[in-house]
């Protein structure tokens, strides 16, 4: 699928504003995640700030359902590209900025708690990790992003209770860090995001990878012991001719 009718970029004020379209729930299929991996790549070359926002009633439903049901290599190769979004934008050396529209769950969720700033519509929403709701155990690189944004108390009830946050709720949990009206929110995140560009770089640049180093190195950690189970899980799937019951989550309907 051409990239262009998946997600959009465009750069005003030294901002980059990537928006998701794919005219469903804006999931993360492998297509999806190189095309975002695409978009940051020409927004650093830029040395633009990034806000991610997305078009539609869902921010993203997470990983593409699809690629569970046809399993084979694409699958451990979405679940990889979906981790390693995450570490990209813990480390993108300029602010991120997420602008949620709408629903996020699991892989849409840990896109925003990897973010440096998140606005979230004041509109009925809802921000879930269903992993283990969906007879998924949920994946290490997932729990140590949630480790380090959300309060011990909500850490717990979203990861292994699986339970559903309103936008009010998820701004307590640490989800998000601001509410705002749906109709200000790219604006709202393009100002803000044009607010934190102003900060000097190189102190922005060597401060946020000093606060973000041990998650960096947990994360990678976890991505690395990730993927071997979803490669094993793959290759005995692929024995069996059964479909991998895997470390995903469906999308949202």
């Amino acid at each position: 699928m051409n990239s262009d009718t998946l997600l959009s970029s465009e750069q005003a004020d030294g901002v980059t504003t990537i928006t998701m379209h794919d005219g469903k729930a804006n999931v993360m299929s492998l297509a999806m995640l190189q095309a975002l991996e695409g978009a940051l790549t020409a927004a650093q070359a830029d040395r633009a700030a990034v806000v991610l926002a997305a078009r539609g009633r869902c921010y993203s439903g997470g990983f593409d359902l699809g690629a569970f049901e046809r399993g084979g290599a694409e699958l451990p190769q979405m679940l990889e590209a979906g981790a390693r979004l995450a570490a990209r934008l813990l480390a993108y050396p300029r602010p991120v900025v997420a602008a949620c529209n709408g629903h996020a769950v699991a892989m849409g969720a840990f896109v925003l708690l990897a973010a440096d700033h998140r606005l979230c519509s004041n509109g009925a929403l809802r921000i879930q990790l269903n992993e283990v709701q969906a007879g998924l155990t949920m994946p290490r690189f997932a729990v140590a992003l949630c480790r380090q944004r959300l309060t011990p108390p909500a850490l717990h009830a979203a990861v292994v209770t699986a339970r559903s946050f309103t936008a009010a709720q998820a701004l307590s949990a640490g989800f998000v860090d601001d509410l705002v009206d749906p109709e200000a929110l790219v604006a709202a995140a393009q100002q803000q995001a044009q607010r934190l560009a102003g900060f000097a770089p190189r102190a922005f640049e060597a401060t946020k990878r000093r606060l973000v180093a041990p998650a960096l190195r947990a994360l990678e950690q976890a991505i690395a012991e990730d993927l071997a189970d979803w490669l094993a899980q793959t290759a005995a799937a692929s024995r069996s001719s059964m479909p991998l019951p895997g470390a995903g989550t469906p999308d949202v309907h």
